[in-house]
């Protein structure tokens, strides 16, 4: 759907608003809000946090401090902004009386501009943009801006009237992205269960329904192929190795070092092709026992804790941290089916039962090796992992097509609001239609 534009513009003077609507007024920060400055105690005042979904009771994950009796006052109808957020947006406008941390800056908006249109307007990536081209720091994280900094920052702002209207415009039609945002994103777990669900059925039933069933002795496994064994996976790796972590100190980064691998470069599905930090090769040789070849098994053994991932050749001679652990699969088992059996329901069961920990969960060495694996004759791993490349293939597009319908409406969803705040769009009409 396209929008008009409004008949009129002018030159706002500034380089983030451009040309804006010839009626609109042009106002500085510091003339439409007071900066709420007051110190309060989180005693007297619930806390807060100030989130990229707005201002919210204080989160659970919120870092907790001593300084609960140094905080600032929120009054409802203020709008919060976290002065070191940079470009993430967390900032709102605060349905709630509270307190929050001192990094936080709370304004309070004057009477011509409306604390509702004010929570598009501030929380618009362009006023984001803006708003961190203003602050100061060394680097990304310890970046700020303050109300010092901010409050000469121009704004365009329209009639009251005019600004309940693109409230209530922006309001309908961001509901209306964000249903169909949720819808996708149902989507893609769905598909992501159904994924799962294909995969841990083949590497414990195999691919013949009518094959012959014994107990696997597993209560999470259940059942497998009466022909297949079931064996603890130290009884699977190749000779002369053991299942390890790696490198305990690796020192800082060292260029042209030996890349190894940590729990941080194993986000994705795959390893990265690069990114990864380097340690010497004096620190590298006193651990030679965890360098890895292709297609070893790295498991993360704390952090993404039980996930595999297969080497590349290009990390061929690669190390470890001790975060990770290297499974070099034996003659017995092939890599791709180590890859998605060790990734399966049942392993990841075995994985947690066996993990401890208070501040992280993390699971041992000795444990990692009695993670118990059904396996089938190498004929049928073949066949097994073939089948589930071709399923788990069809619904990899499917989700990749549902993240990227999620991409473009979250994209239209920014958009739609820097052009109605910013009067790139003319919404009046709508506006007076949908209030009628």
């Amino acid at each position: 759907m396209s929008f008009p534009r409004y008949p009129e513009y002018k030159d706002s003077g500034v380089e983030w608003l451009g040309e804006v609507p010839a009626h609109w007024e042009l106002k500085r920060v510091g003339y439409l809000f007071d900066e709420r400055r007051q110190k309060v105690s989180d005693k007297d005042y619930a806390a807060l946090s100030v989130t990229k979904s707005g201002v919210v009771p204080q989160l659970a994950t919120a870092a907790k401090t001593d300084d609960g009796d140094n905080r600032k006052l929120v009054r409802i109808g203020d709008f919060v902004i976290n002065s070191r957020s940079d470009r993430n947006g967390s900032a709102g406008l605060s349905a709630f009386d509270g307190s929050v941390s001192l990094i936080n800056t709370v304004l309070a908006p004057r009477r011509e501009i409306l604390g509702l249109y004010v929570h598009h307007l501030l929380r618009s990536v362009m006023f984001q943009e803006e708003f961190y081209r203003n602050g100061r720091g060394i680097v990304a994280d310890l970046w700020s801006t303050n109300f010092s900094e901010m409050k000469d920052i121009v704004l365009a702002v329209p009639p009251p009237k005019e600004q309940a209207g693109i409230t209530a415009f922006l309001d309908r039609e961001v509901a209306k992205i964000d249903t169909l945002v949720a819808e996708q994103q149902r989507l893609i777990e769905l598909l992501k269960e159904k994924r799962q669900g294909v995969i841990s059925h083949a590497v414990t039933k195999g691919l013949n329904p009518q094959a012959p069933m014994k107990p696997s002795g597993v209560e999470w496994l259940g059942q497998i192929p009466a022909h297949w064994s079931l064996r603890e996976l130290r009884h699977l790796v190749a000779a002369g190795t053991t299942i390890t972590y790696g490198i305990v100190q690796a020192g800082p980064d060292t260029e042209n070092g030996v890349p190894y691998i940590r729990t941080s470069d194993m986000s994705g599905d795959k390893l990265p092709m690069s990114g990864y930090l380097r340690t010497t090769h004096e620190i590298d040789a006193a651990y030679r026992r965890s360098k890895v070849s292709r297609n070893d098994l790295v498991v993360a053994i704390r952090a993404s804790l039980g996930k595999g991932l297969l080497v590349p050749d290009h990390l061929e001679g690669a190390n470890l941290t001790q975060g990770t652990a290297r499974v070099s699969p034996g003659p017995g088992l092939l890599p791709k089916f180590l890859l998605r059996a060790f990734n399966s329901d049942y392993c990841q069961a075995s994985i947690r039962i066996a993990a401890k920990g208070t501040t992280f969960l993390e699971i041992t060495l000795d444990e990692l090796r009695r993670v118990p694996l059904a396996v089938p004759p190498l004929q049928e791993q073949a066949d097994i992992a073939e089948s589930i490349d071709g399923q788990v293939g069809r619904f990899d597009r499917l989700i990749d097509e549902a993240m990227r319908a999620a991409q473009l409406l979250q994209e239209r969803r920014t958009a739609l609001i820097s052009a109605a705040v910013t009067g790139q769009i003319d919404v009046r009409a709508i506006a007076d239609r949908a209030a009628a």
